[in-house]
């Protein structure tokens, strides 16, 4: 072998030695990345489990109680079950539903092992969640409106502070528009998270038509090109009719300012107020047409059952769900993550 082949050869070995390594940096780069990723999303399932304490050790240990405590499925365990899901705030017509549902199947099966029986209706209940798309798709290019209702608190200002936050730290440009014009405080703490979140805020005069506060929203939003805009309402009317009225102008508005293109109309709920959170939702759903609910407060409840209840009842998904003040505890709702951290 020449010199001239002997300098090729070693020159040929060196680039496939340098690219060997090169793609065991890549490997490894690439195993820690996802790693990194596992990390999170099992810290986030440790989070919401550590957050969740009081609903495990009410409502769900309680129902989990009911199995363990008998060795064979009879009448009682129904009666016992029914009682349960009754005072969690599951509500009567989805806890009419469930049980039929898991005693049709516990016959059709003939399942008499209550071990089995728990596990049977924790797939039951996680049906009623995993059958919902949680997720809120923001278009590119385009003005994405999150309009946000609910009454006064249940943390709605608050909320809408938080999502200003999570966009903003996701490189979108926010805006917010003040259209709770009832109520001075909703327009000054909505103005401390517009500094806070470090995005630009829209106001009327205290009193003034929301509609038109909305239209100013919508008209800055165009000319500064925001990619989100969050619109906060009025937390208390008089009556169902003029809370008809209100929202029907909103409406009107948002879909004359951005055409036939899809936006959110989120309902905020308070976790510990129960049936009286699902009558709210009820109401407002049948004034407005709600595309998701965002439950918060949760960490402070030892029933829970709203969850369920809510998502079954009005057909409509929950897109966030509040575990405490901060603000990342204010997270995108995810019914694995959330069935898996209130069942194990």
């Amino acid at each position: 072998m020449g010199l001239f082949d002997k300098l090729f050869r070693k020159k040929e070995n060196e680039e496939i030695k340098e690219q060997v390594d090169k793609e065991k940096e890549n490997t490894i780069k690439k195993s820690n990345e996802v790693s990194e990723v596992e990390e999170k999303k099992e810290n986030q399932k440790i989070n919401i489990s550590q957050r969740l304490t009081k609903s495990k050790e009410g409502f769900f240990s309680k129902l989990k109680n009911i199995f363990t405590s008998k060795s064979k499925v009879d009448d009682s365990i129904y009666e016992e079950l029914e009682d349960l899901l009754l005072q969690s705030d599951v509500g009567l017509s989805m806890t009419t539903n469930l049980i039929n549902k898991l005693e049709k199947e516990l016959k059709s099966n003939k399942v008499d092992n209550t071990e089995e029986v728990y596990e049977i209706l924790k797939k039951l209940m996680s049906e009623f969640l995993l059958s919902q798309d949680s997720k809120i798709y923001l278009k590119d290019n385009k003005i994405n409106v999150i309009l946000v209702v609910g009454v006064n608190g249940v943390g709605k200002t608050t909320t809408i502070g938080k999502l200003a936050l999570k966009y903003k730290k996701l490189g979108k440009k926010v805006l917010l528009g003040a259209g709770d014009t009832f109520r001075a405080a909703a327009v000054e703490q909505l103005e401390e998270w517009a500094k806070r979140a470090d995005v630009d805020i829209v106001k009327g005069r205290e009193g003034a038509d929301p509609a038109s506060v909305v239209y100013d929203t919508l008209s800055k939003a165009e000319s500064i090109k925001a990619d989100v805009v969050i619109i906060d309402t009025a937390g208390r009317l008089h009556n169902k009719s003029n809370l008809m009225r209100e929202l029907e102008k909103i409406n009107n508005i948002i879909k004359k300012k951005i055409g036939e293109q899809e936006y959110e109309s989120l309902l905020v709920i308070d976790g510990t107020t129960g049936q009286n959170g699902l009558n709210q939702a009820k109401e407002f759903n049948s004034v407005t047409d709600l595309t998701g609910f965002i439950v918060t407060k949760l960490d402070g409840t030892a029933k829970g059952g709203i969850v369920f209840s809510v998502s079954e009842e009005l057909k409509k998904p929950i897109k966030f769900i509040g575990l405490g003040e901060k603000i990342e505890d204010l997270i995108e709702f995810n019914a694995k993550d959330f069935v898996e951290a209130i069942f194990n």
